[in-house]
Formats: C-alpha cells, sequence, structure tokens
C-alpha cells in the first residue's frame, strides 16, 4: 500500500463557501480571519453552507490532481479574532480547494486589470485561479462573491 503524499503547512485560512473551497493568503494582519469570519456569516445569511476549515496554519495535499486543505490539528475549530483573541468555531475537516484570494498588505490595492499571468498560482503541484484583493476595501465580499460565481461557472 502507497503511503498517502506528505502535506506541507502554509500560513493562510481556507474556508469553505456553498460547494466552493477558498483559500485566503496574505501577510500576517492582513485580513484573513476577518474577512473569512464575514465571508461565512454573509454566506449562512442567505442560507448558503459555509465553515471554516482552518486559520492561520493550512495543510495542503495534493491528490489526483485535486488540492485538499485541512485545519492544523493543535488549532482546529479555532480563528483569531482581534481584539477578542481565539474563538470556538465549527468547521470542516478538509475542502476541495478551488481558488485561491491573496490578500494585499494594508493600504496596497489590486490592479485595476490585473495581468493574465497572475490570475492563476500553482500550489503543491496544483494550479488554481486566484484574484488579488485587499481585506479593508469596502466591498471585499461582495466581489469575493462574485470571483467565486464566474469561477465556479467556467
Amino acid at each position: 500500500m502507497t503511503p498517502p503524499p506528505a502535506s506541507e503547512y502554509i500560513h493562510a485560512t481556507a474556508l469553505v463557501l456553498g460547494d466552493f473551497g477558498l483559500l485566503l493568503r496574505g501577510p500576517s494582519g492582513a485580513g484573513k480571519s476577518a474577512l473569512s469570519l464575514q465571508l461565512v456569516a454573509d454566506w449562512r445569511a442567505r442560507g448558503a453552507f459555509a465553515a471554516l476549515v482552518g486559520d492561520d496554519r493550512i495543510a495542503l495535499e495534493a491528490r489526483n490532481g485535486r488540492l485538499i486543505a485541512r485545519p492544523h490539528p493543535s488549532i482546529r475549530g479555532m480563528i483569531e479574532a482581534r481584539g477578542l483573541g481565539l474563538l470556538r468555531v465549527a468547521y470542516e475537516p478538509a475542502c476541495v480547494l478551488r481558488a485561491v484570494v491573496d490578500l494585499l498588505a494594508s493600504g496596497e490595492s489590486p490592479k485595476r486589470y490585473p495581468d493574465e499571468d497572475d490570475a492563476m498560482t500553482r500550489l503543491s503541484g496544483v494550479t488554481l485561479p486566484r484574484m488579488f484583493e485587499n481585506a479593508a476595501n469596502v466591498g471585499v465580499a461582495a466581489r469575493i462573491a462574485a470571483y467565486i460565481q464566474n469561477v465556479a461557472t467556467n
């Protein structure tokens, strides 16, 4: 029997919105956790399924051309909320990632018309669609929802 592929941990947050696995990456303080909480709340308010997979440290594992995200065992079911500390939340044990959002540092804005080369990223040997965003910008959750809808229908 072949052992499963080794996982690599990255600094990111993973969540499921509907049936769409999303990875948020960015520097510390970029707003990954707060944006994840907002996205989950927004999707649930619309009656759609949404849940955290993991915050801060995410295991990535390529399987059959798909990228699986899992939480780090020591912090699964927890998410940091600035000013509140660690919160316990419902979580999913894994998801298939379908896209990546790279969050920019405070004060940076995404390009108005991104380069075609920036539209994809490669993680653990798997290529995924990618967008850039600033978590502090007005309307970020709506733009991410529109992006997910666009990726899901293509």
